[in-house]
């Protein structure tokens, strides 16, 4: 094989890899205890993921702030209702209560949205896993996140954070997400 052929397999290789996965690191302390900061995963492009389900872990583009990006878990899809009883933190879907061994904290905090709420055609409810440290679907800033502004689904945790710095890096974390 030679030099050209050593590129061109090269750059399909990073073609391939650019538009079937992402790399992105989490910023702030919102899906806490899952991901902490400073963390770097692996997603699956939107390319691949195009149909969102209850669970899974996302990341999305807000054109609303700023096209930031927001890691968050999806708790609802097109059509399901949302309620909240926020005074013992208890997070409702079509009637049933979440059972949630992810989420950090209960959630008792209210950010403006008006519950219960049906997820739109099209679109998902999300909440950060640290539910009183995070700006998520409550916040009418956020809202109900549209498919087009997923950027992809979480994979792999490749590379952990130290959660500015409070934490030592646990490289045991290393592996999928749930």
């Amino acid at each position: 094989m030679d030099l050209k052929d050593m590129i061109t397999v090269l750059a399909g290789f990073m073609l391939v890899y650019m538009l079937l996965f992402r790399v992105v690191v989490v910023v702030g302390p919102s899906m806490y205890d899952t991901l902490v900061d400073g963390d770097r995963l692996i997603l699956v492009s939107n390319v691949l993921y195009r149909e969102p389900h209850q669970g899974d872990v996302i990341v999305a583009s807000k054109e609303s702030i700023g096209g930031e990006c927001i890691v968050k878990r999806v708790i609802a899809t097109e059509g399901q209702t949302v309620d909240i009883d926020f005074d013992a933190g208890i997070v409702y879907v079509d009637g049933l209560a979440l059972d949630e061994p992810y989420a950090h904290t209960l959630t008792t905090r209210k950010e403006g949205m008006i519950f219960p709420l049906t997820v739109e055609e099209d679109h998902v409810f999300v909440l950060g896993d640290n539910r009183n440290d995070s700006k998520d679907s409550r916040d009418p800033t956020i809202g109900l996140v549209d498919h087009r502004e997923i950027l992809g689904k979480v994979l792999f945790l490749m590379m952990p954070g130290d959660h500015y710095g409070t934490v030592e890096r646990d490289f045991g974390r290393i592996g999928v997400v749930d």
